[in-house]
C-alpha cells in the first residue's frame, strides 16, 4: 500500500484539527453528516482520515456540518 503523500496528510492533518477544535467525535460527525443528508459509518470516516483519501466534496461537507465557516493550510 502507498505512503500518503504530503497532500492527503495536509488535508487529513487539517480535517483532523478542525473537528478537535470543535469538540466533535467521529461518532458526532456521522450524526452531523446525517442531519445534512450525507450516510457515513464511523469506521468509514476513521479510515478516511486515516488514509488522507477523501474528495474535496467530503470535506467541506464535514466542515460544514460541524460549522466552520474557515480554515488555515498551515
Amino acid at each position: 500500500m502507498p505512503e500518503k503523500t504530503d497532500w492527503e496528510a495536509l488535508v487529513s492533518n487539517i480535517l483532523k484539527a478542525e473537528l478537535k477544535r470543535k469538540g466533535v467525535t467521529y461518532a458526532q460527525l456521522v450524526e452531523l453528516l446525517g442531519e445534512i443528508g450525507i450516510e457515513e459509518k464511523e469506521a468509514n470516516i476513521r479510515n478516511k482520515l486515516a488514509r488522507g483519501k477523501f474528495s474535496a466534496a467530503f470535506m467541506v461537507a464535514c466542515l460544514q456540518a460541524i460549522g466552520c465557516g474557515s480554515f488555515s493550510l498551515s
